[in-house]
């Protein structure tokens, strides 16, 4: 990359899907740390020094570049702010940093970074390899607005089978590797991992119940008498075989399946040998449910064993990257990924900036296809193989069943990027035509449409949910758990005052006003997905959005935010809406509007996401046990009162005598039990 004059900036990622959240999370961009991560010892951190007063821009990058040393390393450029605007790295510092202080051949979105720059920060490092590495790690975690940005939230899932407890079991398992056991994947959706931990279960009988359930059970569950488990639980079967069929799902989930299916249709051949053709029934049964998990993997290609496969499409500004995941022989899914990038980037740039950070936080195979040459191919390959401690092979296939895969891959990209494109145009004239019935100055970025959820009060959460030029951004939904003990049961204005109260009062606090004149001179293209609604759609009526003017004119954004209401019509009739604006008279639409259409979408997708909140909390709820909420009661002496008194409610009827009966529970310990369901007892 060295001498390049077109950056890797530039280029914004998306993802399909992330997770929701509770309420605003904290990113590290938002509190401004640097975390290094990946910096390997001997990398050496060299702040700018002093910044000159009074130049900015090319002037003041040529006032560093007289210090640089022709070494590797990773560089920061600040704004007045404080804030980062990008991040890169380089094989010479020097020579990297020079090419800006030229101030000519540069894109229009790199100009701009330029002039905006006032500060640079730089570290050396030993090897360009852990420049690469550095580099991708610091623009994950300060997610600069001119870098590669991989908004990466919802992590990739995983099957994890446990190693600490005497009878592993198989889970879904997504985020940090904190438990002990065995990880196999990535798997590119929960869907994907949920249809072959179910086959798993039917051919080698592991348990899937959480450690508190296996620890109490007095007799085989339901999933025993169904053959989907062997009972490891109340000693159905032995612990010695029980971790040979553990041993057997992980040879299987590591790409010894072929090994896993001999050792089977042997052990299935004796037995009938041995006319035990119920034994033998079960060995078939076995083999089967693994066929069923390979039959259901899509393309399973005979010399692809371990690899991810990455295909982009690149076409009118607008590209697409596929990325296949190969293990064990087997199609574990797929996933599209759709940057926004400077138009002077190639598809080849564009996806060279992509790898890097996409390897940033996931364990990368030991194969890497691409469907073209990268310039950092083989840099990226030793930076990986590196952190990997394993060889990893990046490569183009030029011919024979590799690039039929790729071939395929690249099918794949092409079909999701003009899914893409249509989705975009139609969401723009949406946009627009939103815009234009709601008389609004601009068309807007951002939208968020909130709903509560509850029953005749219970468990009540408000939803948030946010859409914008590119349609629904799950990343930004927020739930809010209602805490307010003021508010009277069912009360759905004081529900979505607290609601509104804490989502633009933390707003104001971690963003400030919005600034609506910079966002209205400046291309929409080159800003970030901001931070504030250009406009809140209310689910409610005449009476909601009264109470919801109320707060805002407390807060004193009255004037940064447009709000709008949408009531139900007559008899609650989809296509009857009525909509409520402050300085317009209450309205509805023609039925097959477009705008109707769209307005629906949006309010059916708050209630679709406040109504599953609402369910989640309700179930936690009705699972939780009191004894949870005993101090001093920790997961040995809850399972030692469960099993002697078999119930909660037994516990909770215990006399103090009874108590300390139980092995384990001290006479301090009953009388925290006795007192906390007791409450005339106490003191």
């Amino acid at each position: 990359m060295n001498g390049r004059k077109v950056e890797d900036g530039g280029i914004l990622y998306d993802e399909n899907e992330t997770d929701d959240e509770d309420e605003l999370q904290e990113s590290p961009a938002a509190t401004g740390a640097v975390t290094p991560g990946i910096a390997t010892p001997g990398i050496d951190w060299n702040e700018g020094g002093d910044t000159p007063e009074g130049i900015i821009g090319a002037e003041l990058i040529q006032h560093f570049v007289k210090r640089l040393p022709n070494s590797p390393g990773v560089y920061r450029m600040f704004n007045t702010a404080g804030d980062v605007l990008y991040v890169g790295k380089a094989r010479s510092l020097k020579k990297r940093v020079t090419n800006y202080a030229q101030g000519r051949g540069h894109s229009n979105r790199i100009s701009q970074m330029i002039r905006q720059t006032t500060n640079m920060e730089f570290v050396t490092t030993r090897t360009e390899t852990e420049a690469l590495l550095l580099e991708a790690n610091l623009i994950k975690r300060l997610r600069p607005r001119f870098n590669v940005l991989l908004r990466d939230d919802k992590s990739f899932p995983y099957i994890l089978v446990t190693g600490d407890t005497r009878a592993p079991a198989i889970f879904k398992h997504r985020g940090a590797r904190s438990r002990k056991g065995d990880y196999f994947g990535p798997f590119a959706s929960a869907g994907a991992v949920g249809r072959t931990i179910n086959s798993l279960q039917r051919a080698f009988l592991l348990r899937t119940c959480t450690d508190s359930v296996f620890e109490t059970r007095t007799r085989p569950c339901l999933l025993y008498q169904i053959k989907r488990c062997s009972g490891p639980c109340t000693h159905e079967i032995r612990d010695a075989d029980y971790a040979e069929l553990v041993q057997e799902a992980k040879d299987f989930l590591s790409g010894k399946s072929q090994k896993v299916k001999a050792h089977m249709a042997e052990a299935m051949n004796a037995a009938a040998e041995d006319l035990d053709f119920e034994r033998a029934a079960v060995y078939r049964d076995r083999l089967a449910a693994l066929s069923h998990v390979q039959s259901h993997q899509g393309i399973n290609p005979a010399g692809v064993e371990e690899a991810d496969i990455f295909a982009i499409h690149h076409e009118g500004g607008v590209s697409c990257i596929q990325v296949f995941f190969f293990r064990t022989g087997q199609n574990w899914g797929n996933r599209a990924y759709f940057p926004k990038a400077d138009p002077q980037l190639s598809g080849a740039e564009v996806l060279n900036a992509f790898l890097a950070q996409f390897y940033d936080d996931k364990p990368c195979p030991r194969q890497i296809l691409l469907s073209e040459s990268v310039e950092e191919m083989d840099l990226l390959s030793q930076a990986l193989s590196e952190r990997s401690n394993y060889k990893v092979a990046i490569s183009v296939p030029q011919r024979g069943e590799k690039k039929d895969l790729v071939d395929h891959v690249v099918a794949n990209a092409r079909e999701a990027h003009g899914r893409k494109l249509a989705e975009t145009a139609s969401q723009s004239r949406l946009l627009d035509g939103f815009a234009a019935t709601f008389k609004l100055s601009s068309v807007p970025r951002r939208i968020e449409i909130y709903d509560n959820s509850h029953i005749m009060g219970t468990n009540a959460v408000g939803g948030m949910v946010v859409a914008g030029p590119e349609g629904f951004v799950k990343g930004q939904y927020r739930k809010f758990n209602i805490k307010s003990t003021d508010i009277t049961p069912g009360d759905d204005f004081g529900m979505m005052k607290e609601v509104m109260t804490r989502r633009f009062s933390r707003l104001i606090k971690e963003e400030g006003l919005p600034d609506r004149t910079a966002d209205q001179s400046a291309d929409a293209a080159d800003l970030p997905f901001p931070a504030w609604p250009d406009v809140i759609l209310i689910d409610g009526g005449q009476g909601q959005m009264t109470a919801v003017r109320a707060i805002l004119e407390d807060l004193g954004i009255t004037d940064q935010v447009v709000a709008i209401g949408v009531a139900k019509g007559a008899d609650r009739e989809a296509g009857r809406e009525r909509f409520f604006m402050k300085g317009l008279a209450d309205f509805s639409l023609p039925p097959r509007d477009p705008v109707l259409y769209f307005v629906q979408r949006l309010r059916d997708e708050a209630h679709r996401f406040a109504i599953g909140s609402h369910r989640a909390r309700r179930k936690k709820e009705m699972v939780k046990n009191p004894l949870d909420e005993i101090g001093g009661i920790g997961p040995t002496r809850k399972r030692a009162l469960l099993q002697h008194f078999g119930t909660a409610k037994a516990v909770s009827r215990a006399a103090m005598a009874d108590l300390m009966a139980v092995a384990g529970i001290s006479e301090s310990v009953a009388r925290i039990v006795y007192n906390h369901f007791h409450d005339d007892a106490a003191g």
